[in-house]
């Protein structure tokens, strides 16, 4: 049987594995698009296709969308650890909210990088009218391909389909864990709310025990006072106290 501090290491070593290789991978994608470096490896032929498809269809927005995938990997490892050390609810539900950030940034990346690509296309296929008029419809469709509306479209699947799929691994994973624990915090309050409430009631009762017996005590000391002014100090046997103190 593992000790749970083996797991966390192995677990710490696995994520930091995986990030430094989609750290690496991003890099050595934008420094080869950027013609900065020519790797050996990338003339496999399948290799070097997936490339070339990458560099038409996502271009450089697959970076973003790397760091962000890399962020929201960490941000899920991280709640998954903070959950099971029950770390306060202010820092299970920041690390929760981090998720959800970086799950609506990877769909504002789809949407962002889908109006620049547009926005290319259409300056590249239309920017010069002079072209635009002689050329014909394949032309303009050609250089509209060229210009990159083929990356605004793939960026608007892979922003859309991405960011689903974070969702639903967020749930899948930890849905069940995160109820559980937001019902034992509701729990452990309304214990709190109730032992309050019954130590309030308690301090009523005491404080009003007490004054209904000081005003019992005023009352006979005020009846004594009054009887005592009024008839003489020697007490006739058959007159009865007004009051009588317990």
């Amino acid at each position: 049987m593992r000790h749970p501090a083996d797991n966390g290491f192995l677990n710490g070593l696995v994520m930091g594995m995986l990030l430094s290789l989609l750290a690496g991978a991003v890099t050595l994608y934008l420094l080869t698009v950027l013609d900065i470096i020519s790797v050996s490896v990338l003339e496999i032929p399948r290799l070097q296709r997936l490339l070339e498809w990458c560099q038409r269809n996502l271009g450089l927005s697959i970076i973003p969308f790397g760091f962000t995938l890399g962020l929201y990997i960490r941000s899920l490892h991280l709640l998954g650890q903070r959950l099971d050390e029950q770390r306060p609810q202010d820092e299970i539900a920041q690390l929760e909210h981090l998720s959800d950030v970086w799950i609506s940034l990877f769909f504002g990346i789809g949407v962002i990088w889908t109006a620049i690509g547009m926005r290319s296309a259409l300056l590249f296929a239309l920017g010069d009218p002079g072209v635009t008029a002689q050329a014909g419809a394949y032309a303009v469709l050609s250089r509209l391909v060229d210009g990159g509306i083929l990356t605004a479209l793939t960026t608007t699947i892979v922003g859309g389909g991405g960011g689903y799929l974070m969702r639903v691994t967020k749930s899948s994973r930890l849905g069940t864990r995160l109820n559980h624990y937001y019902e034992a915090q509701d729990q452990r309050h309304a214990v709190r709310v109730e032992d309050l409430l019954r130590e309030i009631r308690e301090s009523v009762d005491t404080i009003g025990a007490g004054a209904v017996a000081a005003g019992r005590g005023v009352q006979c000391s005020a009846a004594r006072a009054s009887y005592a002014f009024r008839r003489p100090r020697v007490w006739p046997a058959t007159t009865p106290m007004p009051c009588r103190l317990t």
